[in-house]
């Protein structure tokens, strides 16, 4: 079960965050150790959101950080975090050092986070 760090479901939250601008999430998932780093089910994820209306921070997009190193990504990608919405969740996760992290984080700012599917879910609901 994924925990919403936040007191906003996504579709709660949709209805506030749904302005010109639209909403703005970050994709969060397992990556070091995994085949491809796990890209295609990034990208593939990544592709659900967007043809749903959502703009997306997807980090299996970012260049490789000059000094290569995990903490060189995830300086890139929480960069990229603190500019969305809310949270777009992979299967596992919770497995990540790298996603707790990121999950962490976004509950300490108040931003909701849950599985793609519950994001591709309430969007579905708020049209």
């Amino acid at each position: 079960m994924v925990m919403v760090m936040s007191m906003e479901k996504p579709q709660k939250f949709l209805s506030a965050a749904t302005s010109e601008r639209g909403c703005r999430l970050y994709l969060a998932g397992p990556m070091s150790g995994l085949p491809n780093n796990n890209y295609p089910a990034f990208n593939a994820a990544a592709a659900r959101l967007r043809a749903s209306g959502y703009f997306l921070e997807n980090p299996a997009e970012n260049d490789d950080p000059p000094c290569g190193s995990w903490e060189g990504y995830m300086r890139l990608a929480l960069g990229q975090l603190v500019r969305c919405d809310g949270v777009a969740l992979l299967p596992g996760w919770e497995s990540s050092r790298g996603a707790k992290i990121e999950v962490t984080l976004a509950g300490e700012l108040a931003m909701p986070t849950d599985t793609v599917d519950a994001w591709l879910d309430a969007k579905e609901r708020a049209a």
